[in-house]
């Protein structure tokens, strides 16, 4: 089984791999990652978590994606049967997609029915996105591809199996990281920094994320170093980024980031990989 992200994630970090899976630390206690997202740093280190039967704890702060973790974690065979009645077409999106504009909104939904919706949602809207409005509603637009793959089995058993020993987490990245620890490795992958002042990360949750949480989630991040806490943070390569994070190793990488229809004008772009390993 391939042990790879079930979820398209805008941001998603698979390009960097390569760049990150030489910095991880030989040895540690427990895996922490408190912005999951699409989860590619986590799954590219699945198959030594679990031969190791080493810990994990994964978190993010939304809920829709955290219950589709749990679901995949816990329910996969009911998962894939309800992922095999959905179709493919616009209507069809946009009636699953204003579930959340009824009455009652998604908490009438089981859990099973509301991951179901959220995986279906992923592999059928435009590039993968996620994304909300003020008020905390689906506002991503319809992806025009001929036959997406609603289901990939093979690749929701292997995360099902990566999942055995993680504990997944609803909260604030300041309550994930609190639980870290001296011998524990921690991967943190926030909401960058925009690089012109804008951002589409910032419409990811209805509060977004400010340069007072950036600055908040570095002064924890000292913490972590002083508690002994190992860690790799990803970031935008700007000037307030490496002030945020001077004293520590700085690897200036490419990727590809921009959101464009055409994956082929995808320019790459300078990113910040931040550590005390």
């Amino acid at each position: 089984m391939t042990n790879k992200p079930f979820l398209k994630w805008v941001g998603g970090k698979r390009q960097l791999l390569a760049d990150i899976a030489p910095l991880v630390p030989d040895q540690f206690t427990r895996y922490i990652e408190p912005f999951v997202g699409g989860g590619a740093v986590f799954f590219h280190l699945s198959s030594h978590l679990t031969d190791k039967t080493i810990p994990s704890l994964i978190n993010d702060i939304n809920p829709e994606l955290v219950n589709c973790y749990q679901m995949v974690k816990t329910q996969t065979d009911e998962l894939i049967s309800l992922l095999k009645t959905h179709h493919h077409d616009k209507d069809y999106y946009l009636e699953l997609r204003n579930l959340d504009r009824q009455e009652g909104g998604l908490a009438k939904l089981s859990p099973l029915h509301r991951a179901s919706r959220f995986l279906y949602l992923n592999r059928t809207g435009f590039n993968g996105m996620y994304r909300v409005n003020s008020k905390g509603l689906n506002n991503v637009p319809f992806g025009r591809y001929k036959n997406p793959s609603l289901v990939n089995e093979e690749v929701l058993r292997a995360a099902a199996q990566a999942l055995r020993f993680t504990e997944i987490q609803n909260k604030p990245f300041e309550d994930c990281l609190a639980q870290a620890k001296d011998g524990d490795f921690v991967y943190l992958d926030p909401p960058y920094v925009p690089l012109n002042g804008t951002s589409y990360f910032t419409s990811y949750m209805t509060d977004g994320f400010s340069m007072a949480d950036q600055n908040r989630l570095a002064e924890l991040v000292r913490r972590l170093d002083q508690r002994g806490v190992k860690f790799i943070a990803s970031n935008a390569c700007v000037p307030a980024v490496k002030q945020m994070y001077s004293g520590f190793r700085q690897i200036e990488v490419k990727a590809k980031r921009a959101i464009n229809a055409n994956g082929n004008k995808r320019q790459p772009v300078s990113e910040l990989l931040i550590t005390n390993i």
